[in-house]
């Protein structure tokens, strides 16, 4: 195997620095340079048999909607972050999130931070995910953000962003807990010679913090896991954790509101619901109040919620904090809510309703990335270093025909990690999302995340529906 593949000269790598292998991965390296090619084939080909013969996938959509089966690529040499850059992460994540908490709790009620001039008001009324059928509604513990995916880059000297808030249904955690249990399998001695942390508790105290959120005073709440059936992309995950935490799985025709409360339908009769983990959008969750031709939600429920009859998690509406339009303000809130400064900052965003800087942006498309505010996964983007003239001009009349629907970022070339490619390490892209779970104790961050890889060689386009994989996520103790 090559030792030291050429490093990127315009970013950071984490095993590599320009002196030789950092720190963190020296015993990384050293094991895997005692492997002969036979063997690291033997193993990648185990942890693919392995994701196969569980069925981990995800699907594709293509055009015509057809969805196809594919197994998540997971290249076996693990992503290593050192404990004090973790500590950095946790901290910044930890104040973000109380931050974005307390965002919605005020634009659901009082609306301060409107009154204040800190967003402007049209931002909000503008925002497709601004949910006016729960205002003033009262949740428990006043928490929005039960479960968070912050999608984290390293810059050009290692240092941490923030891409994206995921506050809505964020997926890929099983990923994450799949990676760690194929690792253990392939490399036992490695990982607990590394003394790496542990992320299997993630299921428990998700578990602990939805059945806190009942609104029944009962020793043993009715929890369930809402699915939008087998159709969904996620749907392995959704299985995964249901059945990881020991709670039904159930879609929306197996509950029913009766009275202003849910209730399962069970073979011995109806059962009480007192929290629901949905992992479905918010427009389909009651037809009564949404689309009224869907048929994943349950007639009745936004009702019943709003009266505190039961609880959703994530709760409804937090897609208005996680439009990428109002990310640009989350430093501003986080300075409004809590008088500190950012730990962990922001990409410099530029917003195309604002005259100057869509100006600046259209003098430098091509060192920009143009994203669609309300998309996600990768679709709606325009990398301005790999589109076409024309490519470029179709970008500039959407964003003219609706400019609030847009916004622009410097691409920023994203940190590398070498994967196993045909027997040798290549340096690969790559982005991070810890999963943050929120309770009435505060917010816990299980030391680790999804490691996402663009597997195509100079790709920055990291989702899985996009060709890309994963690694295993190594945070040392």
């Amino acid at each position: 195997m090559t030792m030291m593949p050429e490093l990127n000269g315009n970013g950071w790598d984490e095993m590599f620095s320009t002196k030789g292998v950092r720190d963190s991965y020296r015993q990384v390296l050293d094991t895997l340079q005692n492997l002969n090619p036979e063997s690291l084939k033997a193993k990648q080909k185990q942890a693919s048999d392995s994701f196969m013969n569980q069925g981990i996938t995800f699907t594709v959509y293509s055009d015509d909607n057809q969805g196809i089966e594919r197994i998540f690529p997971f290249d076996i040499i693990p992503r290593i972050i050192t404990k004090k850059d973790w500590l950095e992460v946790e901290t910044g994540i930890k104040q973000r999130l109380l931050a974005l908490n307390l965002f919605l709790e005020d634009i659901y009620t009082d609306q301060n931070i409107i009154k204040d001039g800190i967003i402007p008001a049209s931002l909000i009324a503008s925002c497709p995910h601004y949910i006016q059928e729960v205002h003033g509604i009262k949740l428990p513990h006043n928490i929005h953000v039960h479960i968070a995916g912050i999608d984290l880059i390293r810059g050009a000297k290692g240092e941490f962003y923030v891409l994206e808030d995921n506050l809505r249904c964020p997926s890929g955690v099983s990923y994450m807990l799949e990676n760690r249990e194929i690792t253990k399998r392939i490399f036992p001695e490695m990982l607990a010679s590394n003394y790496v942390s542990m992320v299997s508790n993630y299921p428990i105290i998700l578990h602990n913090i939805l059945v806190s959120l009942s609104p029944r005073n009962v020793s043993n709440p009715n929890v369930v896991l809402l699915t939008p059936g087998v159709y969904n992309s996620a749907y392995y995950e959704h299985t995964f954790l249901a059945r990881q935490m020991g709670i039904p799985l159930v879609e929306g025709r197996d509950l029913i509101v009766n009275n202003n409360k849910v209730y399962m339908k069970t073979t011995s009769g109806l059962y009480q619901v007192d929290v629901i983990y949905r992992r479905l959008d918010d427009e389909y969750l009651d037809p009564l109040v949404f689309k009224p031709d869907s048929t994943l939600g349950v007639p009745g429920l936004i009702s019943t919620y709003k009266q505190g009859n039961v609880a959703i998690v994530n709760a409804v509406g937090n897609g208005v904090a996680d439009d990428k339009a109002v990310y640009a303000f989350v430093p501003d809130m986080i300075k409004y809510y809590l008088n500190e400064e950012p730990i962990l900052k922001n990409v410099p965003t530029y917003q195309m309703e604002n005259k100057e800087e869509r100006e600046l942006v259209f003098a430098d498309m091509g060192n920009m990335v143009i994203k669609e505010t309300n998309q996600s996964g990768g679709y709606g983007m325009i990398m301005g270093n790999k589109a076409t003239e024309e490519e470029l001009e179709k970008g500039k009349i959407a964003i003219l025909a609706n400019p609030r629907n847009f916004i622009a970022q410097p691409i920023i070339q994203l940190s590398t990690v070498p994967c196993l490619i045909d027997g040798q390490l290549k340096l690969r892209h790559v982005d991070l999302r810890p999963y943050a779970l929120c309770g009435p104790n505060g917010v816990e961050i299980v030391p680790g995340g999804l490691t996402r890889v663009a597997l195509t060689e100079g790709s920055l386009v990291v989702n899985s529906s996009q060709g890309g994989g994963s690694k295993d996520t190594w945070i040392l103790k």
